[in-house]
Parts: structure tokens; sequence; C-alpha cells
């Protein structure tokens, strides 16, 4: 399997390692690949200086006016400053991050002054509007039927107990107690005939 390989012309890596080799031992000249990790270093250590003041001035005012894009900056910078040691920060990034983390703005912002007022309000409308359209409607419907009485129920009741409809437990059965069908108020009328309605 080795031979299936092509073999590799020395190339710059090759004289690139031996160069490491001997920065390696020598240890006053500079290491080539520690450059980019100066850089990241470098990089690195900007961010860990505090944020202006003016900058976390009055966060709690401005945060939510800010766009953002800002808005995310800024967390982005107190977050990496959070990263390292707490006791670095100023009291103006503390309180910041704080605020930012757990403040009343966004979803946990506080409802606006009378807004339980106004939903009361407005669940009463809405209950008196429901009303006056449920009188209004009644007031339009027709009369209620001519078997809603309860002379006709208790007419029904004779009918069922001649009928032996149910002779366990209903109208019909021995020392029935029970209403039967009747469930309406006498009717002024008297008993109705059959041309009534």
């Amino acid at each position: 399997m080795l031979r299936s390989f092509p073999r590799a012309a020395p190339s710059s890596s090759s004289i690139r390692g031996t160069s490491l080799r001997t920065a390696l031992r020598n240890t006053k000249s500079p290491l080539p690949i520690c450059t980019a990790d100066a850089r990241h270093q470098q990089i690195r250590s900007a961010t860990v200086h505090a944020i202006s003041n003016p900058t976390l001035a009055g966060i709690e005012k401005r945060w939510e006016g800010m766009p953002p894009q800002e808005q995310a900056d800024l967390w982005m910078a107190l977050r990496d400053r959070m990263k390292n040691d707490w006791h670095d920060l100023t009291l103006q990034e503390r309180k910041a991050a704080y605020w930012i983390a757990f403040g009343p703005h966004g979803p946990r912002a506080l409802p606006p002054p009378g807004e339980n007022w106004m939903v009361a309000g407005y669940t009463a409308i809405g209950i008196g509007v429901s009303f006056i359209l449920f009188l209004l409607v009644r007031t339009m419907a027709r009369p209620p039927p001519g078997t809603m009485n309860a002379q006709y129920q208790e007419m029904t009741n004779e009918y069922l107990k001649n009928q032996k409809t149910e002779p366990i437990t209903g109208v019909s059965s021995e020392g029935y107690k029970g209403k039967g069908m009747v469930q309406s108020k006498p009717r002024k009328g008297g008993i109705p005939k059959d041309d009534d309605e």
C-alpha cells in the first residue's frame, strides 16, 4: 500500500519545518507559528478593556430605542468582558449587564399604566353589547309553542300512562312520584285545545 503513494519532492513545508526546529532550539529567535496566536491575543486583549461610561450611561432609557445591531454589539462586548474575572468589571458594566439580562424590556416589559382598567372596560362593553343583542333577539322571537305549558304536559303524562310507556321506571310504573313531562308553568288560558298552536 505504501508503494501506491507517489513520492513527494522536498517542498517549502519541509524547509519551513527545519527552520521551525531551529527556531525552537534557539529561544531568542521569534516563532513563526505563534504570530497567528499573537494576533488573536491582541484582538482578545482589545475586548478586555473596559467599555466606556458614556456608552453605558442611561442604558435603561436608551435600550429600547437602540437599533438591534447596536444592542447586539453592546451585549457581545459585555459578554466578552464577563468571560474574564468579574472583579475587573466596572460598576457601570455590572449594572448594564444585569439590566440587559434581567431588566424590564422586550418580553419582560411592564404593562402600560391603566391597562387593567382598559381591559375591564372593554370586557364590560362586550358583555353589555351581547346582553343588548340577547334582549333584541328575544323581543323579536316568536311566542313559545303551545306545548310549553303545564296543562299540555299533564295531558302528555296521562297519554303515556294509558300507553304504558316505560312501565319499570317511567310515568306508568307503580308508585311513580316524579313530575313526568311537566316542566313549564300553568297556562293562563286553561287547557289547550286541538286547534291551538
